[in-house]
């Protein structure tokens, strides 16, 4: 045995907004044994696989089309108003579990949009978050995840910016100055959670702190990709795994230190089960 010192991040898992959609689903599923969820509930392949056992049927935009009279969760990233217009059409009962931080930013990007304000939104394409903000502008704003994308000569010189609410607060402040230094007036939004976004600081931290990092997420999760990046800056000895059969023997050597933590999209008992693996090498 390689006798590892292995340790939790006990601040990595979920955020409040997943832990409030999960509980959820799963109160429902003990009462009633099925649930649908428009997407996946959580970016975490095993964490969808536990749930789709207790009776949790994923289904996309499509399938919701020709669902009727049944109960359908809405998870935590939100909603489109196109959704909840089609939920009355065929007789859907919502189940909304949209995260109240992700609500609220979609109706501040609303009263912009009813004020005819230029809005810009700095998030993910295609990702479920921002496809419900854009949906508040009738998929009128303009979506770039990188500041190339935009013409700074020809955008407008007055713009209303926000951004996805899990997005890095240091790169949203650096476009913030880019676009004033070329001569845009800005009325900027910090709409970033700080639960997610303040994980930067404090898993530089933690990966300090061992020989090893051992990462675990979900590969569809960008907040995963995001921080696993933080941890691998800090420490170049910092390994993705999405599940426990993924850990590799040859990464350690005896009696080394290691650190297990995920990302807000990561249950603490997927975590806990890769340093059982771990501890048994």
């Amino acid at each position: 045995m390689l006798k590892l010192n292995v340790h939790i991040d006990q601040f990595s898992g979920f955020c409040f907004g997943v832990v409030y959609a999960i509980e959820m689903a799963e109160d429902i599923l003990n009462e009633e044994g099925h649930l649908y969820c428009l997407g996946d509930i959580v970016h975490n392949d095993e964490e969808v696989k536990r749930l789709t056992k207790k009776g949790l049927i994923i289904i996309n935009h499509e399938e919701l089309k020709n669902l009727t009279n049944e109960k359908v969760l809405i998870r935590a990233h939100g909603e489109p108003p196109a959704t909840y217009e089609l939920a009355i059409k065929n007789n859907l009962i919502l189940v909304d579990a949209s995260c109240p931080v992700v609500l609220k930013l979609q109706n501040r990007i609303k009263n912009s949009f009813d004020k005819d304000e230029n809005i810009y939104i700095y998030g993910k394409h295609g990702h479920a978050e921002v496809i419900g903000l854009l949906g508040q502008t009738r998929n009128k704003a303009v979506v770039f995840q990188d500041i190339n994308e935009l013409d700074l000569e020809n955008i407008p010189k007055n713009i209303t910016l926000y951004s996805q609410t899990t997005k890095s607060t240091d790169k949203f402040y650096e476009i913030n100055n880019i676009l004033k230094d070329n001569g845009i007036t800005i009325n900027t939004n910090d709409t970033i959670c700080r639960q997610v976004s303040n994980r930067d600081k404090e898993l530089r931290g933690f990966a300090a702190q061992f020989d090893h990092i051992v990462f675990v997420s979900g590969t569809k999760s960008s907040n995963g990709k995001v921080l696993f990046n933080v941890c691998k800056e800090k420490n170049p000895q910092t390994y993705f795994v999405s599940c426990p059969e993924e850990v590799d023997p040859n990464w350690f050597k005896t009696g080394q230190s290691v650190g297990i933590c995920g990302a807000t999209s990561t249950p603490m008992w997927l975590m806990e089960k890769v340093e059982e693996t771990i501890k048994k090498l």
